[in-house]
């Protein structure tokens, strides 16, 4: 240790510290830093308002606590209440508080806070009439704040539970305080506050991790000489610049900054280490709420081992909802310039919900101090996915624009619009007349905005894009873990789901982990539940799959009838028609669909009887994005790779049940109706997903605020909503979705399916992903805030299973890239004529207009319309394919250029999939996970906390002796 005192000793005096403990004893408490402001533990980086909402004074007045304590009254549910006179089991509904807070120790280092001057300076009638102990964020007291409420009905008969529940709540050290609601008689709230014993015991139980040093970064003798001028010269040059209106103004978010301590794991033997400026903001609400809510899961109702926790309550209908409180309303009446916000939700309202700010970058820190570590990476992952959208969409708009500007000088368009005299083949056999290949010039014309020489470049930038998206989010990721101090976090071992405990509650087996006896599925069980389940699913996609060929034969038919129809304009653009209108009513077939696969999955993820809710969230995620995937991407597989590769020859074509010929492609190709198809659904479903997510809820919360008003809330007469109280606020808001956050990754994780694996046939993707995501980040945003309850906070390290999703989209994004350019697109064909068929065979490749000429009459067969119909008026009509005419000697045979075409298409996935998977492979191996100054930050700073914690330890040993004025022979316990 004598090293380690050195080491530690020198760092200080480079930055400025003191040199010995007993310099740290004689020092006298100093103002803390601006960048030490937020390891205080009572927030003081808030704005001025924020502190009205206080839980307790900041210094600790044990007296007066001890009087509240033993004024309060106790009051528990008896397990047998008394009768009433309609029969039914009724609680005592009294204020009652359990004296089970207790003072610690006196020898904690409790600093004196900065805003205590600025508090004491105001009158004491400003802080009786405080607003937040009005609002319902309070006891009726007035000082313990609210962490949980649960909600339950009068007219419930579960009383008898509930009523023991709640003693053994109390049992556990939790204070509970009932209130009944004004909007309805019917409806009780019970207030639930976690006193600093209980948060203390149950953070050490939970390993929760507590600040209790200023950090210290180490700089070495480059940075002192070289690094402070190059510094100083960048500060200067950058004061010159315009300030980037993206990022937020931190002096109007002082909440914003960044923690800036060392933590550790709470214990109470060890609790002198912690910065304890004051009990009641030492653990945040989300940790408290955090802390109840694990209390409230393991708290018995009954006897037995598995009737346990508030969900199997709320399954019950014993309790009708738990949920922590939002901090306040989210709007104010002042500017939150001039006066500040008035709580966290209404900072996150003005800052992150409003749609004046829809440019500005998220403030991630709040977001996760007030919804939790879990929302707070997925806000993290959907802004990251946005930021990066950002290059792909202007490659894509510029692939777009090339196409524009080259429409008009095409060598194919133009052949196309000049082909007067060329006569296609009737697209039906009995009704249908030949028609002239001008007639589809601005069919021609439109193909070639998707379909030209940048379409391989950008299939290959976005394969390219996909993996760096992903390696880049790595190491977001692990910053952003290591900020919000999730490096060390294990999950802890899970609870059971009801539903297995009551299934298998006869087969017990040793947890490995925590060593107790606990209900096993054998293996026969799950084996045979998965097939089924698997079963399930495959008769859902072969649903699936029959719906395709639904939308298949109208596609046959409408094109008949589309080309046969008297209206000129129809059946001018035919294929337009036709297109338009299955895509129509594919879309409509595919969101009747996810209704059913949301309910299937469901059933069939029931079925299974899974362990976890960890392993049920995985199972149902997994079978809502394959029943979404291949319900999306079953018609675009349809269109990109076997539309048009059946359907025959003039004379001799493949009809479906042997009456309906089956679809071809336009002389130019198929891309455009894959494009079409992707841009119709993309657009279309976006809109109906934005409309669900916020639409919905609003409706929701108007209805039921409509119903209150009509019947007079069934309770008190309240005239305002801004006179209810939180907790009413709270209960007639929408709760969040049951399944978390499954939906908001699947909808994202599709777009990422949208924009990357047929991003070669339509390169305006990106955009119109982007532009969507900047709209559904506020979506969310003002729907977390403002449409629904409050979340429990939970802690995640990832985001789970969609990123092996993701890394299979990108895998799969490949695949079928090198297939749409060397099938569906005219690239190959159009490279293979120019190089072997046309006018620069023996001089080599020089420009389009000079290697393409000819390329149309090359692409197209000669048929004799006599032998389908003799009373024609030609003799020769055109079709698309590469066939020798009928007055050769193998007549409608393939030619030699078939087979090069082929060849070559076979050649180019090839190539194409081995290049761009060995770039992928590169660049991922280039980035790694972790950057590597936070590899270096994370192993200084797990050596400077070891000598902090020597330090500390040695601090108080110093202070133990002159209290006992007893001499140690040794320095270290």
């Amino acid at each position: 240790m004598v090293h380690h005192s050195g080491s530690i000793q020198s760092f200080k005096q480079q930055k400025g510290m003191h040199t010995s403990i007993s310099e740290i004893l004689k020092e006298k408490s100093l103002k803390p830093s601006r960048r030490s402001l937020p390891c205080l533990a009572q927030s003081q980086t808030h704005p001025i308002n924020l502190n009205h909402f206080l839980s307790v004074p900041l210094t600790p007045e044990p007296n007066a606590e001890v009087e509240g304590l033993s004024q309060s009254i106790s009051n528990s549910c008896s397990l047998l209440p008394p009768q009433t006179e309609d029969g039914k089991d009724q609680c005592v509904e009294e204020s009652e508080v359990t004296p089970c807070e207790t003072r610690a120790e006196e020898t904690f280092p409790l600093q004196k806070p900065v805003t205590r001057v600025k508090l004491e300076a105001r009158p004491n009638s400003i802080q009786r009439k405080n607003p937040a102990r009005s609002s319902g964020l309070f006891f009726r007291e007035g000082k313990k704040r609210i962490d949980y409420i649960l909600v339950y009905k009068k007219s419930s008969p579960q009383v008898e539970k509930r009523c023991t529940f709640e003693k053994n709540l109390r049992a556990e050290g939790l204070m509970l305080e009932k209130e009944p609601s004004l909007t309805n008689n019917d409806i009780m709230f019970v207030k639930v506050h976690a006193p600093w014993e209980t948060l203390c015991k149950y953070a050490e139980q939970m390993n929760i991790r507590m600040p209790f040093r200023k950090k210290c970064y180490f700089t070495d003798w480059k940075s002192k000489t070289l690094g402070s001028r190059f510094h100083l010269r960048c500060r200067q040059i950058k004061s010159w610049l315009p300030r980037n209106p993206m990022k937020l103004d931190k002096e109007a978010l002082p909440d914003l900054e960044d923690t800036d301590c060392y933590t550790a794991p709470f214990s109470r033997a060890r609790m002198h280490h912690f910065t304890i400026n004051n009990r009641g903001t030492f653990f945040s609400n989300s940790t408290r709420s955090r802390i109840v809510h694990h209390v409230l899961q393991r708290t018995k109702y009954e006897e037995g081992k598995s009737k346990m926790g508030i969900i199997r309550l709320l399954g019950n209908n014993t309790y009708e909802a738990a949920f922590p409180p939002h901090e306040g309303g989210y709007k104010s009446r002042h500017p939150i310039k001039t006066h500040g916000a008035q709580n966290h939700r209404h900072l996150l309202y003005e800052r992150w919900a409003r749609w004046g700010i829809w440019y500005k970058y998220q403030p991630l820190d709040l977001i996760r101090r007030y919804f939790g570590e879990k929302i707070g990476l997925y806000f993290a992952w959907l802004g990251w996915y946005t930021g990066m959208l950002i290059p792909a969409a202007l490659v894509g708009v510029f692939v777009f624009l090339y196409g524009l500007f080259t429409m008009d000088s095409s060598q194919v368009s133009k052949e196309i619009c000049e082909a007067n005299t060329t006569i296609m083949c009737p697209m039906c056999e009995d009704t249908c007349e030949p028609w002239k290949l001008s007639d589809s010039c601005v069919y021609a014309k439109v193909t070639h905005l998707f379909d030209n020489g940048g379409t391989v470049f950008f299939a290959i930038f976005m394969a390219i894009w996909a993996t760096v998206f992903l390696e880049f989010w790595k190491r977001r990721r692990a910053e952003l873990t290591y900020d919000w101090d999730l490096i060390d976090w294990e999950e802890e071992e899970e609870e059971l789901r009801p539903q297995f405990e009551a299934k298998y509650s006869r087969v017990e087996r040793v947890n490995p982990i925590s060593g107790k006896p606990e209900p096993f599925q054998p293996f026969s069980d799950k084996l045979s539940r998965l097939m089924v389940s698997v079963s399930g699913i495959f008769f859902m996609i072969s649903l699936v799959l029959t719906a395709v060929f639904a939308v298949v034969v109208f596609r046959l038919i409408a094109m008949e009838k589309f080309a046969s129809l008297n209206w000129y304009f129809v059946k001018k653009n035919w294929q337009f028609a036709t297109s338009g209108t299955g895509v129509c009513i594919n879309f409509m077939i595919i969101m009747s669909l996810n209704v059913v696969y949301e309910k299937v999955a469901y059933l069939l993820t029931n079925l299974e009887h899974p362990r976890t809710d960890s392993e049920w969230e995985n199972s149902f995620s997994l079978k809502m994005f394959l029943f979404q995937f291949v319900n999306l991407n079953s018609s675009t597989f349809y269109i990109a790779f076997f539309l048009g590769r059946f359907a025959g020859r003039p004379g001799k074509y493949n009809k479906l049940f042997n009456r309906w010929r089956l679809e071809e492609c336009h002389p130019s190709g198929c891309l455009i109706d894959l494009c079409l198809q992707m841009g119709v659904i993309m657009f279309f479903k976006q809109i109906w997903n934005n409309f669900m997510e916020l639409g919905y809820p609003l409706l929701q919360n108007w209805w039921s605020r409509r119903k209150m008003k009509k019947r007079g809330g069934g309770g008190q007469n309240v005239e305002n909503k801004a006179q209810l109280p939180q907790w009413d606020k709270d209960w007639n808001l929408q709760p969040m979705n049951a399944h978390g956050l499954v939906d908001e990754y699947l909808e994202m994780v599709l777009q990422f399916g949208f924009t990357t694996i047929f991003v070669a046939a339509f390169p305006l993707a990106p955009l119109l992903a982007l532009l969507n995501n900047i709209i559904e980040i506020r979506l969310d945003a003002y729907k977390f805030v403002t449409q629904w309850r409050r979340p429990m906070p939970a802690r995640a390290t990832d985001i789970g299973i969609w990123h092996g999703i993701l890394e299979g989209i990108g895998v799969l994004a490949v695949i079928t890239n090198a297939f749409v350019i060397a099938i569906t697109s005219d690239y190959i064909p159009r490279f293979v004529y120019a190089f072997k068929y046309g006018p620069c065979r023996d001089k080599g490749y020089h420009h389009d207009d000079e290697c393409l000429q000819g390329y149309m009459n090359s692409s197209l067969s000669v048929f004799d319309i006599r032998e389908m119909k003799n009373d024609s008026q030609f003799r020769y009509c055109r079709y698309r394919d590469y066939r020798a005419p009928p007055w050769s000697s193998g007549p409608y045979e393939f030619t030699l250029q078939f087979w090069h075409v082929l060849a070559a298409r076979l050649a180019f996935i090839i190539v194409f999939e081995h290049l761009v998977y060995g770039i992928k492979s590169f660049i991922a191996y280039l980035i790694p996970d972790m950057p590597k100054g936070l590899c270096d930050r994370m192993r200084r700073e797990k050596y400077l906390m070891q000598e902090m914690m020597y330090e500390a330890e040695l601090e108080h040993l110093q202070k133990e002796r002159k209290k006992n004025g007893r001499r140690y022979h040794h320095e270290w316990p």
